[in-house]
């Protein structure tokens, strides 16, 4: 197996520690067979953030992000955010850095924006549950994905507001301010994806952004080239192998 994952990830990306975190994930992406896809969105989140494992200081910053206190103190991979109750399924989040200050959870997303329209599910215990005032920009988004499931067509946003539940509750866990990154590739190789979709995706970003604001958990969201093209030269090689190898 460890020779297997090696053999999908990018020169500096450690495998025994993503063994470990692929292994303890929800998703069993290594057991499934779905890390090797060539459309694999866990394999481009694993082998970006995987490279900083274990030099968490060297990450660079996010641009919807930059203003935060950055210095990051861990990074991880498939990182869980439970919710404020014990029962149920817990969202996992592709990656997560943590500051002195801050918790931020990462989404990572591929191709799955640009395959089908999305029909938003969400459990009544989003609704059962008393969150507080300032998370009220996230239940009215809940509210209006649950009167109108067909709201977004490329963007989970039903995922989406279930990480942003998660994320406050363990961030409030550690003392930490809570933020949501959407991080998003625009993939050039791998199918063919009319610029209007991406335009389309990037319309309904905003639209979600807007409707969230001023909450707790602030979130933002960047392409994935848009990230890379802040990597500092000592990291040049390994911005590059990313766009090479993910066309993203």
């Amino acid at each position: 197996m460890i020779d297997e994952l090696a053999s999908y990830l990018l020169p500096g990306v450690p495998v025994e520690r993503v063994a470990a975190a692929l292994g303890s994930a929800a998703g069993q992406e290594l057991a499934s067979g779905k890390f090797g896809s060539r459309q694999s969105s866990a394999a481009l989140a694993v082998n970006g953030f995987g490279y900083f494992l274990e030099y968490p200081t060297g990450l660079p910053a996010f641009p919807s992000l930059s203003d935060l206190d950055w210095a990051a103190l861990s990074v991880e991979i498939e990182r869980q955010m439970r919710f404020p109750w014990s029962g149920g399924r817990h969202p996992w989040l592709d990656a997560a850095v943590e500051t002195e200050t801050h918790l931020i959870g990462v989404e990572s997303k591929r191709f799955e924006p640009f395959r089908d329209s999305k029909q938003a599910k969400l459990s009544s215990k989003y609704s059962s549950h008393r969150w507080s005032e300032a998370m009220e920009p996230w239940c009215a988004m809940r509210d209006l994905l649950l009167s109108e499931p067909s709201a977004f067509r490329h963007l989970d946003a039903a995922q989406l507001v279930k990480h942003g539940y998660g994320l406050v509750t363990e961030a409030r866990r550690r003392g930490k301010q809570p933020a949501l990154l959407y991080l998003y590739a625009e993939p050039t190789e791998g199918r063919v994806i009319p610029a209007e979709a991406f335009s389309a995706h990037r319309s309904e970003i905003a639209r979600f952004a807007q409707g969230v604001a001023g909450s707790t958990v602030r979130f933002a969201a960047c392409s994935w080239r848009e990230w890379l093209a802040t990597f500092p030269s000592e990291f040049f090689g390994h911005a590059d192998r990313i766009i090479a190898q993910f066309h993203s």
